[in-house]
């Protein structure tokens, strides 16, 4: 145990871990010639695409320092706000961490996130100054920005260039030296922190653990203690570039466990691993079921795709057990489900996948957070779908999800960084200037009014300089209603949502305009609206197809005309009760898509 190492690596977005895993592993030698390829670890193709890290990984290098053979188990984890309690389990499972600091771009908002993550567990932390090989490289700006942001001694510092191998040998050294051996007793009840889990089609669900206590061997049985479940051990091995068994894993040590689990929702991400026959006193600290934070209904284009779309959905979850699905339907749009995410990318990375590893064409709806109601009868009742909001008589007192968002960028944008923030209702608590020519803005936002676009926004007005972070703070009492949409007077439910009254007629307006410009014209007048309750606040009007009735009449009396408009009259207005409005499947994507503003 006195020469395994169990470290981690965090960063910012873009800040190159994936590339600095890649040379470890090639400096390990486990991975060489026609093996290796770019983002080892990375092993869909959204995340090299998107260069960032979605599902945490590990990987068991073997490294000899000093005529010393070393085990370093690497743990790699997610770079996104999103997934912050995988990260948080992944950090639990380490004694040490690496944290990576862009020569370039110095230090960001989620080098700050991770640092305070990395401390709450207590590790060890090893600054790491990446792309030192670039001309924009500014190596004493980042030392000062860990010094003084970070408080972390900058002459520690290693210097490396993960994609010229700079500096590599270097950082396996600093972690054999500095970062604690794992301490545990093999001897005691087992202790096992599961930190991650995926599907393998052939055996099942395999189970990433790091074992404190204890030692497991395959054929013992195993129990999850917040699950309360049993297994039977099949396999225990390690995690090299494909997973090796051995014949058993012991306290200090990071490994896999097959136990025949039927799919990823039967594992607890943070949960501990005992044996059935003696287990331990109580389980490792800090697990908690994950909950969704933003909320849309996917629905099938066709709605003959509806069976499809279920299987699609039932496959995918056995590899993302926090993605929350049940049924659900809609009178424009058929039937589909409605989901619960982590946050934005995970919706969009659930959307991207289901259309491109599961060939489904899908529309989902504007997303929506959960909101709480008082009600006058005492009941508190959390609403995640505008079709469930209760009657306004029966609200005492509603109240929307509040998050404090830090947004770090230079500091000449800082006025329409302002402007964007305040525009969505944003409280300014915090402005400081971390470095010459850095900002770092604090506000505590409405969690609605980050989940339409303001990422992209963000991105925009500041030219991909700013960066974002946010976490959850509480509920804070807020005007909601809910917004509908009526054509000649039918609601059309797949377009509610329940917004802030001050917001609603911004909404209303640009989504009939939209609707106006996406809607075919008809025979007849179409009377577009947006309405809370029975006031309508936004109107716009489709006007119909005319045809010139009296375009025969070449002359004679007036009223011969007259009685031609008027019969043509009295059949618009007949077809207009009957006639029906078929809303085409573009309009709804066109809606979904408009921008609030």
């Amino acid at each position: 145990m006195h020469f395994i190492r169990n470290f981690s690596i965090v960063a910012h977005i873009d800040h190159g871990k994936s590339t600095l895993a890649d040379r470890l592993i090639q400096e390990a030698g486990l991975a060489g010639g026609r093996d290796f390829h770019d983002q080892m670890l990375d092993s869909m193709d959204l995340e090299r695409e998107r260069g960032i890290t979605i599902k945490s990984s590990a990987i068991t290098l073997d490294h000899e320092i000093e005529g010393q053979r070393y085990r370093f188990n690497l743990i790699d984890t997610p770079g996104h706000v999103d997934f912050s309690y995988e990260v948080s389990r992944a950090l639990a499972a380490c004694e040490g961490v690496l944290l990576l600091v862009d020569a370039a771009q110095g230090v960001e908002a989620q080098t700050m996130a991770n640092l305070y993550a990395a401390m709450e567990h207590d590790l060890y932390i090893i600054p790491v100054i990446n792309k030192i090989d670039l001309p924009s490289a500014d190596i004493p700006m980042a030392k000062e920005q860990i010094e003084r942001d970070l408080g972390l001694d900058a002459q520690s510092a290693l210097l490396t260039s993960a994609k010229n191998g700079i500096g590599i040998s270097e950082v396996f050294s600093a972690i054999a030296q500095r970062v604690p051996p794992p301490v545990g007793d093999a001897e005691a009840p087992l202790l096992a922190l599961i930190f991650d889990a995926f599907y393998d089609p052939f055996r099942g669900t395999i189970v990433a653990v790091r074992v404190f206590d204890g030692t497991l061997k395959a054929g013992e049985q195993i129990l999850m203690m917040a699950k309360g479940t049993l297994y039977k051990c099949e396999e225990v091995g390690l995690f090299r570039l494909n997973r090796e068994p051995i014949e058993e894993l012991s306290a200090g040590m990071v490994g896999y466990i097959i136990a025949g689990i039927k799919d990823v929702s039967g594992v607890g991400i943070g949960d501990t691993i005992t044996l059935a026959k003696s287990p331990a006193k109580s389980p490792l600290p800090g697990f908690k079921s994950v909950k969704p934070v933003v909320f849309s209904s996917i629905y099938p284009v066709s709605t003959d795709d509806y069976e499809d779309l279920a299987e699609a959905l039932e496959k995918y979850r056995l590899n993302d057990a926090a993605l929350v699905a049940q049924k659900d339907s809609s009178m424009a749009l058929g039937l589909g489900f409605r989901c619960g995410f982590l946050g934005l990318l995970h919706l969009e990375i659930v959307q991207e996948r289901l259309e491109r590893e599961f060939n489904q064409s899908i529309i989902m709806t504007s997303p929506s957070v959960r909101y709480e109601f008082k009600l006058k009868s005492g009941e508190e009742v959390f609403i995640d779908n505008p079709q469930n909001y209760p009657d306004p008589s029966t609200i005492e007192e509603s109240l929307e999800p509040y998050i404090r968002a830090q947004i770090l960028a230079p500091d000449r944008y800082i006025g329409v960084i302002m402007k964007l923030a305040l525009d969505r209702r944003g409280i300014s608590t915090n402005l400081s200037y971390p470095t010459l020519g850095r900002a770092e803005l604090i506000f505590e936002l409405p969690l609605a009014e980050i989940v339409y676009d303001f990422y992209d926004r963000l991105k925009s007005i500041t030219q991909g300089y700013g960066s974002f972070d946010y976490e959850l703070l509480d509920y804070r009492p807020g005007k909601l209603c809910r917004l509908d949409f009526l054509l000649n007077g039918d609601r059309l439910d797949a377009l509610s949502v329940i917004v802030h009254k001050d917001r609603a007629r911004a909404r209303a307006v640009s989504v009939c305009n939209k609707l106006k410009e996406e809607l075919p014209r008809q025979q007849f007048k179409i009377a577009i609206q947006g309405a809370i309750g029975s006031e309508i606040i936004a109107r716009s009007t489709l006007t119909p197809f005319r045809k010139d009735v009296t375009a025969k009449c070449y002359g004679g009396d007036i009223t011969r005309k007259r009685k031609l408009l008027e019969k043509q009259k009295k059949g618009k207005k007949r077809m207009k009760m009957v006639g029906q409005i078929e809303v085409p499947q573009s309009a709804f994507i066109a809606v979904l898509k408009t921008d609030d503003d």
